[in-house]
């Protein structure tokens, strides 16, 4: 199974998530940063997992532009699941998380989203990772 995991990651925290996930999950599993992937390379993926820090309710800035660059066509039908890294404070929620955001982009272009978005919490808007979450 070939197994791609994109991240991108400010302070390290959703790095460590990202390498974590594709260790977890395949031993040959490529994990990016955003930036060393072109959205058009993602054809012959059979499970493409995306995450990153959720800044004001949303991904970055550089994850953005890539879920922009991002084809039907590349995506459809391909088994895909999401996570963001993010602070546990109530009033967080109000603007929403980056991981369902990237999951509604990658479905609306005709992405099989295997899970529901996945939250990783951390101390503060640095970090670390709280514990237990890696």
């Amino acid at each position: 199974m070939r197994v791609l995991v994109v991240y991108d990651s400010v302070y390290g925290n959703t790095e460590q998530i990202a390498r974590a996930i594709g260790g977890a999950i395949a031993n040959d599993a490529k994990i990016f940063h955003v930036k060393e992937v072109e959205p058009s390379g993602l054809k012959g993926i059979d499970l493409l997992i995306i995450g990153a820090p959720t800044q004001g309710g949303r991904p970055t800035p550089a994850m953005q532009d890539f879920l922009k660059k991002v084809s039907e066509p590349d995506i459809r039908g391909m088994n895909v699941a999401t996570f963001d890294t993010r602070i546990s404070a109530k009033w967080v929620g109000i603007f929403g998380y980056a991981a369902g955001r990237i999951a509604r982009s990658l479905k609306k272009k005709g992405g099989n989203l295997l899970l529901n978005p996945e939250p990783f919490f951390v101390e503060g808007t640095r970090g670390p990772l709280k514990e237990g979450e890696l």
